[in-house]
């Protein structure tokens, strides 16, 4: 397919490359991409590029990572030329100035069935209130967050639930690239009506703290697997423990639920190293 579209992408994350990857199979490879800024990461703090980035190097597609997005910022993107914008999983709220360049507007993709799970954790939200009925909506970007009409959406079957969040994050950009292709040329020729979400509907997601990975192992289990797969893919889960008269906080690095159990399969207690759980249990006796 040739692309006859001028595109330019906003993202960041794993979601976002899905989108990407969707994009790049359908002939619509944007003309520019635009991410956040190098983050220094790891103990020795180096910088990092996004992995949004990586995939724009790899597919040579220029890049900006503005730290603000200012009027010097829109003017370099006025410059560029191009149709469409197009959103995913960006992180940061696009000024309306901005917005107002491209002539076809800016779709963005969204994680989840709007009007529920509005925000910036749609993915983690929708498994930790073990909700079934997942799926992707391309929306027309508004000055308030996934408010605006929506283009399409696609509601997806999955034969096992819960899933974790990175299998989720896959299998949603997957499908949002799927449909995004499908969508631009027919947003493009004018050939889609957006349909206003029932905004009396909408729920809200928030974001996530440290402290929210922390689990009672004694109570539900079920709740207890629901937000280590929710949360295995970004703070993960712990535990606390008394262990020679002080508490030390042990990281869950694998699980299981079975016959309404919830166990841990490998932990790392703090300042140690990976280990089976059993082994963990022996050295507390």
């Amino acid at each position: 397919m040739k692309n006859n579209y001028e595109i330019v992408f906003f993202g960041t994350d794993t979601f976002s490359t899905h989108i990407l990857d969707g994009l790049k199979t359908a002939g619509l490879l944007p003309k520019l991409i635009i991410t956040v800024p190098d983050k220094k990461a790891g103990r020795g703090l180096i910088l990092t590029p996004s992995i949004v980035k990586k995939w724009a190097e790899l597919n040579k597609i220029n890049t900006l990572e503005p730290e603000k997005l200012n009027d010097e910022f829109g003017l370099k993107l006025s410059a560029v030329g191009c149709d469409l914008f197009v959103v995913a999983s960006y992180g940061k709220i696009i000024p309306q100035a901005i917005l107002d360049i491209p002539k076809h507007k800016v779709l963005n993709v969204h994680p989840s069935l709007l009007p529920k799970y509005r925000g910036a954790t749609p993915i983690q939200s929708q498994i930790l209130s073990n909700d079934k009925n997942v799926g992707v909506t391309i929306m027309l970007i508004d000055a308030e967050v996934d408010h605006g009409p929506i283009i399409c959406s696609s509601k997806i079957y999955l034969e096992h639930w819960p899933v974790r969040s990175s299998e989720l994050e896959t299998i949603l950009g997957k499908e949002g690239g799927k449909i995004l292709s499908d969508t631009i040329p027919r947003w493009v020729e004018g050939s889609i009506t957006p349909i206003v979400q029932n905004h009396q509907e909408a729920t809200f997601t928030k974001k996530i703290k440290k402290e929210d990975g922390l689990l009672d192992l004694s109570s539900d289990h079920y709740k207890n697997f629901l937000k280590f797969c929710a949360y295995e893919n970004s703070i993960g889960v712990y535990f606390l423990v008394f262990k020679r008269n002080r508490e030390i906080k042990v990281k869950i690095t694998d699980a299981y639920f079975n016959d309404g159990i919830f166990k841990p399969k490998t932990v790392v207690p703090e300042g140690g190293r990976k280990m089976l759980y059993e082994d963990f249990l022996r050295g507390l006796s």
